[in-house]
């Protein structure tokens, strides 16, 4: 579940491995990219952090950023 901290939705992803993380990382920069509009993220093993907010509107949360997570969660169904 996504949470909205410090002006940023926030959420970690938890895979069987790194491949299955990797994978998914792969998919969200497709996706990201077809929307312009890049997340901030970490991956170790088989965890991705993902942080979302809009630079150009002073690093808060917008719609762009709700329609991304909305997006990257229906990659993982």
């Amino acid at each position: 579940m996504w949470q909205e901290l410090d002006n940023q939705l926030t959420r970690t992803f938890t895979f069987a491995d790194f491949s299955e993380a990797f994978a998914f990382m792969t998919r969200v920069a497709l996706v990201a990219e077809k929307m312009d509009h890049h997340p901030w993220w970490s991956n170790v093993y088989n965890q991705v952090t993902i942080k979302l907010s809009t630079h150009d509107a002073g690093n808060i949360v917008t719609d762009k950023d709700r329609t991304l997570a909305e997006a990257i969660d229906k990659l993982v169904g």
